[in-house]
């Protein structure tokens, strides 16, 4: 059972330094479950870079990454997703000649620790093809189950990564512009995906997110980054009512 008072994630001083440019800037922040939060800024923030410096893409220059108040700082990405570190990849992630079901096939098999010999006794994996196809259900692609995935539209690609995240089973969940690409009428189905998840009350969600209504109807929690630097942190309303936002990421501030 998740301690929903204990931090599930914490970023301790995080910095990263790219030559003589600060991406990063000594971002501390605890992140809880059942807790969503949402990262904005202006582009060239750090919001990204921040991601990849807790799923692992990149090695910090200095601070830490806890899990669980465990220190995974000097863990790699595969050994962070295995420990419960999941991120929807914008596409990256997927196995563009395998049908849809071989994709979150291999996410369930992976997660069950059956290994990833796609050929072994798929068939009579029952457990696992039920598993697949109750992920495929939720995000409503029981009906492409085995059409090739280079053959679907971006916004069903975007689905199906969710689908391959939910598969994982991940106590924190991060999402990279989730909706990015999407058509109007595909994008609720995401949305409705996210909002589910928070539900539930035991995962840890982060998303990084440009489009406002999004940052609203889904945000318990709002951070702020600026030139790497964190510049405000707390529930939505506050956040994006303050000047420091309304300077650095709406460019709206009136000057007295």
């Amino acid at each position: 059972m998740h301690d929903a008072s204990k931090p599930s994630l914490s970023a301790r001083d995080l910095t990263i330094r790219f030559g003589g440019h600060v991406a990063v800037n000594g971002v501390t922040a605890d992140f809880y479950p059942g807790q969503l939060t949402v990262i904005v800024g202006p582009n060239g923030a750090g919001k990204t870079t921040f991601f990849n410096l807790v799923s692992g893409q990149l090695p910090a220059t200095s601070g830490q990454v806890l899990l669980g108040g465990r220190d995974i700082t000097s863990q790699g990405a595969a050994r962070r997703t295995r420990l419960g570190i999941g991120r929807a990849f914008q596409l990256t992630n997927l196995f563009p000649n395998l049908s849809v079901k071989e994709n979150v096939r291999l996410a369930v098999q992976s997660r069950a620790g059956v290994g990833l010999n796609m050929f072994s006794l798929w068939s009579g994996h029952r457990e696992l093809i039920e598993r697949a196809e109750h992920y495929l259900s939720r995000v409503a692609m029981q009906d492409q189950r085995d059409t090739t995935v280079a053959a679907l539209s971006h916004g069903d690609k975007r689905k199906l990564e969710v689908a391959i995240l939910l598969a994982l089973e991940p106590g924190v969940m991060m999402f990279d512009e989730p909706t990015a690409g999407m058509s109007v009428d595909e994008v609720p189905v995401v949305l409705d995906l996210i909002h589910q998840v928070k539900a539930e009350g035991n995962k840890t969600v982060l998303l990084v997110e440009h489009k406002m209504d999004v940052v609203r109807s889904l945000a318990d929690r709002i951070i702020v980054l600026h030139n790497g630097t964190l510049v405000a942190d707390g529930d939505p309303a506050g956040v994006m009512a303050s000047s420091i936002v309304q300077e650095a990421y709406l460019g709206t501030a009136t000057h007295d």
